[in-house]
């Protein structure tokens, strides 16, 4: 806690303005103590209400009123069910992936109420919070819309019909990847620069049984792993408010393809800004997108971010850590490694 300087004042106090004072106080100590949730954030604030409410004045005809700079005070108890409400419909529908209509109105309600609360103001200006890393809890459209490859591709369309027509290619993306899990969402934000990272897996070997003599229901227990990574340069705006992103490269992380694996880890990579230059060259009215995302609510655990569109992502702070995630530990072998070790540990159990 830094040391500020004293403040001191003489205000005149009568006997009656003092009761009214610790009257106040206490109020508002017993409000707290009776409504409060089961939250570690919420008992420091019940601490802090709790000291003021024991302070002792010591006062004749005049006292001596010392004013001291304030720590930042925690979500109230309000903001905290709004808070777990949102995390509640997030939980239950995948993340938003299969909200109900009624999930999706009620999730913009509670958004809506954090966004007027926020505690924040010029969010992109405090580094001691935003930067980090962040996991997408919730989003009110497809999941990989994070990712600011996906954020400049619709700022290329300079029309309404253009934008409808991006938002149906999204669609139709999704619905291509619908024979996989996704996995893990991040952003990672420093100082400069952001990092989304795409987990994704995908059956290997799926419904083989029309091409076999013998049948069996599903598919086969070997996957395909791997993350797309994309990252951009951010520079604050003018408000402070959000981030303009400059795109810059795409790859691929932690395959577990044999052969492609090395091919990737060698630095192939798609180079956004090589491409856009090209086009920049060679094509009339065509300029480097560079759409911005705004942060519209952040505290020290949660962040929301409105694209250009205004379509919402909600994020949870897992940790400081600024670097991108080290796949180098994945194995490249299609999971069959994992499968046999599993198969002989429950089923042939033959050690050595």
């Amino acid at each position: 806690r830094k040391q500020v300087p004293t403040i001191k004042a003489r205000l005149p106090l009568t006997f009656n303005m003092l009761k009214t004072t610790k009257l106040h106080a206490l109020c508002a100590l017993f409000g707290c103590i009776a409504n409060a949730p089961n939250t570690d954030a919420f008992s420091t604030q019940l601490h802090q209400r709790a000291k003021f409410a024991s302070r002792t004045i010591t006062f004749s005809s005049t006292i001596d009123v010392e004013a001291e700079e304030e720590e930042p005070i925690p979500p109230t108890a309000d903001l905290l069910q709004t808070q777990n409400s949102l995390l509640t419909i997030a939980s239950s529908s995948d993340r938003g992936q299969c909200a109900t209509s009624d999930q999706r109105a009620k999730a913009s309600d509670l958004i809506s109420t954090l966004e007027q609360s926020n505690p924040t103001e010029s969010p992109t200006t405090y580094p001691e919070k935003i930067e980090g890393t962040w996991e997408l809890l919730y989003s009110d459209t497809q999941l990989f819309r994070s990712s600011p490859f996906f954020m400049a591709g619709r700022a290329v369309c300079k029309t309404e019909d253009e934008a409808k027509q991006y938002d149906w290619f999204c669609d139709m993306h999704r619905e291509a990847l619908a024979v996989s899990r996704i996995g893990k969402v991040r952003q990672i934000i420093g100082p400069t620069r952001m990092v989304s990272e795409f987990e994704v897996k995908v059956g290997a070997v799926p419904f083989l049984s029309d091409f076999t003599p013998f049948k069996y229901s599903g598919g086969l227990p070997v996957t395909i792993d791997g993350a797309i990574v994309s990252s951009a340069d951010i520079t604050p705006t003018e408000s402070g408010n959000a981030w303009e992103i400059f795109m810059d490269t795409v790859e691929i992380k932690g395959s577990n393809i044999p052969i492609l694996r090395q091919i990737l880890d060698n630095g192939l990579k798609l180079g956004s800004r090589d491409l856009g230059s090209f086009l920049e060259d060679n094509v009339s009215g065509y300029t480097n997108p560079r759409p911005v995302f705004e942060t519209t609510y952040l505290d020290d655990t949660m962040r929301i971010s409105r694209d250009q569109d205004g379509k919402v992502f909600v994020y949870g702070k897992v940790s400081d850590v600024i670097e991108p995630t080290n796949y180098d530990g994945v194995e490249s072998d299609l999971g069959i490694t994992n499968l046999l070790e599993g198969l002989n540990d429950s089923v042939f159990k033959f050690f050595i």
